[in-house]
């Protein structure tokens, strides 16, 4: 089985480059978001704790089963700790060998970043530069970066509660060709802003952003609201936006639209994707993407780390299905110790 650990990631965006592996992981994800019938399709499996929430993640199409292992842990930052890790599985459907397993941190911040902007690629007016980001957490930067490369976003205005954050995120893009601007408050980074993407960490109901500082033709990107009890805007602007979302029945437990009555109608994006149904429709609306992330997204990132790893430079191989020469002799592969226990 191929082994993809987080420095042989790291090895394949330094080689390839950010930008280019947005684009691509973009691609896959947009070719799998275009035959979305063909996959089995559930809310995730989530299980929560004052701490956070540790959830699995499958789907399958008729070739591959996937899963990712994730966990969302507000409180681990001040203890050193990723507040997001990740690992995923890549398996074959006839068999039910699995063939991949993969780290799904990294790759998990960077097919977020690249679903965001792909969603934007549908949504945002075509003239859209310039971006607001509130919250500078692990996947700001992502974000930045992905914009860039899929809609050309080269003005920031960029606000967090904690100063570190800010000069972190400061320091990750300084020499990258962004104009950032430090906002002093979110109201002050979202104005004149033709995209609003939010990425709070803190896990409960909050408006981050009030209906008052959105105004005619902009595109919210609401990535920080994805569990139960967990938002970011305030419900007027939900009211006044056209919705999308990833998969419903999952968004309408986790997403922004919690907050709204259980028969609120928002568009899946595979609809607008694949042109069943439209997504911006003039350039005074307001578009509002309220991701939480889905499977069929980490599926499309596990296929892409199957397709552009097989040099052995960008991975391992693990042992870790046994392989008893005759299938049905499995205790065989212990004779080996009742020999030595014997004599």
């Amino acid at each position: 089985m191929r082994l993809v650990e987080v420095d042989h990631v790291v090895a394949l965006v330094r080689r390839r480059g950010i930008a280019n592996v947005l684009r691509e992981i973009a691609d896959y994800l947009a070719a799998d978001y275009r035959r979305w019938p063909e996959f089995d399709k559930s809310p995730r499996y989530a299980s929560h704790s004052s701490q956070g929430v540790i959830e699995l993640m499958p789907t399958a199409d008729r070739e591959a089963f996937a899963f990712k292992y994730v966990n969302g842990h507000p409180a681990n930052q001040a203890n050193g700790l990723q507040t997001v890790t990740g690992f995923g599985v890549l398996a074959d459907v006839a068999t039910g060998y699995p063939y991949l397993i993969a780290e799904m941190t990294i790759m998990t911040a960077l097919r977020t970043a690249a679903m965001s902007a792909l969603a934007a690629k549908h949504l945002a007016r075509p003239d859209a530069r310039s971006m607001a980001i509130i919250g500078l957490g692990a996947q700001a930067e992502f974000q930045a970066e992905a914009f860039r490369a899929l809609l050309g976003i080269d003005r920031l205005s960029i606000y967090d509660v904690d100063p570190a954050a800010t000069a972190k995120f400061r320091a990750n893009m300084a020499g990258r060709d962004f104009t950032i601007h430090v906002a002093r408050s979110a109201p002050e980074a979202v104005e004149g802003a033709d995209i609003i993407t939010t990425v709070t960490a803190d896990k409960r109901r909050a408006t981050v952003v009030s209906d008052d500082m959105v105004g005619a033709g902009v595109h919210i990107n609401a990535v920080g609201g994805d569990c139960p009890g967990k938002t970011e805007l305030q419900r007027a602007i939900i009211e006044r936006a056209s919705v999308f979302v990833e998969y419903l029945p999952q968004t309408r437990i986790e997403g922004e639209i919690q907050q709204m009555p259980a028969d609120f109608a928002a568009t899946e994006l595979w609809q607008v994707i694949t042109g069943e149904a439209a997504g911006r429709t003039s350039a005074g609306e307001i578009t509002l993407f309220d991701s939480v992330g889905f499977a069929i997204e980490d599926f499309s990132a596990l296929r892409y780390l199957a397709d552009v790893t097989q040099d052995p430079c960008f991975h391992r191989t693990v042992d870790l299905l046994a392989r008893p020469e005759d299938p049905r002799d499995l205790f065989g592969l212990l004779a080996l110790e009742r020999d030595v226990v014997a004599s």
